[in-house]
């Protein structure tokens, strides 16, 4: 890596580096989304996907935990037309890109424990 000359752009470099690290260091993801709004839009989505994210039918896949960029793409993917499902074609047009992300942010918040493996 190339150091600028210049002493206040080496500090600058320097300090997103730092940052950079910090953030990744701390273990908290980047969330685009309000978790608690998303909580709220969730309602819409429990019919299929339960409050929990949990599938309640056997078509809908359960998105509990789900990374909150896969979520995003898939629903911008629903919303675009360029992914289609009968059910969700019905919901996805009313979500503005602010829900999209909060969505994403409260389901991908989902804890998913496994209680017991098969065999055991």
């Amino acid at each position: 890596m190339v150091i600028p000359a210049h002493p206040r752009v080496a500090r600058l470099v320097v300090c997103l580096l730092a940052s950079a690290c910090l953030l990744a260091a701390s273990g908290n993801p980047c969330r685009a989304g309000d978790v608690k709004a998303g909580r709220a839009k969730a309602l819409i989505c429990q019919a299929c996907h339960g409050l929990d994210g949990l599938s309640k039918t056997p078509d809908a896949p359960n998105i509990a935990g789900q990374t909150e960029p896969y979520l995003i793409t898939q629903l911008q993917a629903f919303k675009s037309g360029g992914r289609k499902n009968d059910a969700m074609s019905v919901v996805v047009p009313s979500l503005s890109d602010k829900d999209i992300e909060d969505l994403a942010a409260y389901f991908s918040a989902i804890e998913i424990s496994i209680g017991k493996l098969p065999g055991q």
